[in-house]
């Protein structure tokens, strides 16, 4: 206990950066608390080291409780909103560029069915592909393959 009295501007630092370590490499960085506290501590035990702040647990309280509150108040939006942004990126595969002729008419409603790689897929495309067809995967879904007639120049 001696030792952190002694040392009790760097306890609070070492205790900031604890924290923060464990919001971001145990909890991803999904919840925000251990951050504003993590910060807080460190911000507090900078000021304790200054001599800004008196060296007594009453006042490293009182410290980290506001600087937690205005850390939280200012930053909560902000942070919420970058841990909200996802990119929407369509996945390559194997099945893009595929060819195969149609045994019958494709259209939007997936009425048509084809097999391919052990796989009975439903077969979709944006306009009407007569039977009889050669056609090219441009897109593959869940248990759908999506496609356009093949044009030879």
């Amino acid at each position: 206990m001696n030792l952190i009295s002694e040392h009790f501007s760097e306890f609070l630092i070492a205790i900031g950066i604890i924290l923060l370590a464990i919001e971001v490499a145990v909890l991803g960085f999904a919840t925000f608390i251990l951050f504003f506290i993590g910060v807080s501590l460190i911000m507090t035990g900078v000021l304790t080291w200054i001599g800004l702040i008196p060296q007594t647990w009453l006042s490293v309280l009182l410290s980290v409780a506001i600087l937690s509150s205005i850390l939280a108040a200012f930053l909560w939006k902000p942070m919420k909103k970058l841990q909200n942004k996802t990119e929407v990126s369509t996945a390559k595969n194997d099945f893009i560029g595929v060819r195969f002729v149609s045994d019958y008419p494709i259209s939007k409603s997936g009425q048509c069915q084809h097999k391919y790689s052990g796989i009975t897929w439903k077969v979709k495309s944006e306009s009407e592909i007569p039977a009889g067809t050669e056609v090219e995967v441009v897109k593959a879904e869940v248990g759908t393959l999506w496609v356009k007639a093949v044009t030879t120049p």
